[in-house]
């Protein structure tokens, strides 16, 4: 028993670095940051007022501390509750889906505004085959997804609007790729033009999944593992997508716990 109540103070310290080391990196470079700047400077006059035995003063600072805690509760209540969204698993994981879905419909809506204006695109989607043999002969744009970039990079005024897009997670890694074209094939139609034999030809050697718009009738397709699938609508666009790329279970667990890292995410 001794031995454990021995353990006591340094389970504390423990628990008290966790905190403040989590609520140092949450305000950091805020300005809320001046708040807890504030709440220190607040307990260490508590402190003196305790240490030299100020009554009049302690009891002064202890009414306006209980009020402090109140507004504090009250004025911060938004910030508070991404804190603590930040300790929970649930919290991170509706985070994680919200910006895919937000993705998800920024990619569709661009899809099919180029569809509607007859505007030809190629937008690879890169899955588990790594696709950096075709990114580095590309024009290298590491830049968060947007409705607007992908569309700009489709307009027939820009020098990037041949060849294709080529989208990891949320990022566009690279425009103007060159894609191997498939030979002959049972779904290749003379309709079909150089976008669809390279979004077929890219799907039979790697696991992408290849959007083409066809800038003759408008039509969205969908290519992959072979495989074309042609006018799709907008709702089966998003539900064969989120089927594929499914943000929990692309989860991983790593073998260590990083602290840092993870109160950073």
């Amino acid at each position: 028993m001794s031995f454990l109540q021995a353990l006591v103070p340094f389970v504390e310290v423990l628990i008290f670095a966790f905190i403040l080391n989590y609520l140092l990196s949450f305000f950091w470079n805020t300005k809320s940051m001046d708040l807890l700047w504030g709440a220190l400077a607040f307990l260490l006059f508590f402190a003196a007022a305790y240490w030299f035995n100020f009554p009049v003063l302690l009891k002064i600072m202890q009414v306006l501390g209980g009020a402090a805690i109140i507004a504090v509760l009250i004025i911060f209540q938004p910030e508070l509750r991404v804190a603590l969204a930040k300790l929970s698993w649930k919290g991170r994981r509706y985070r994680e889906i919200t910006e895919f879905d937000k993705f998800l419909d920024q990619l569709a809506n661009s899809t099919y505004r180029l569809a509607e204006k007859k505007i030809g695109a190629l937008i690879v989607l890169e899955n588990e085959d790594s696709l950096d043999e075709y990114v580095q002969r590309s024009v290298i744009l590491n830049a968060d997804f947007s409705s607007e970039l992908l569309e700009t990079i489709f307009a027939l005024s820009t020098p990037l609007h041949d060849g294709a897009v080529i989208v990891r997670d949320q990022t566009v890694l690279a425009a103007a790729s060159i894609l191997p074209l498939a030979e002959e094939s049972s779904q290749l139609t003379k309709s079909m033009g150089t976008r669809h034999r390279a979004g077929l030809g890219l799907s039979n050697i790697s696991d992408a999944l290849i959007v083409v718009v066809s800038e003759e009738t408008g039509k969205v397709a969908i290519v992959r593992e072979g495989i074309m699938t042609r006018g799709i609508k907008i709702d089966r666009f998003k539900g064969i997508i989120r089927s594929i790329f499914n943000p929990p279970t692309k989860i991983a667990f790593k073998s260590k716990f990083n602290l840092r890292e993870w109160l950073k995410q």
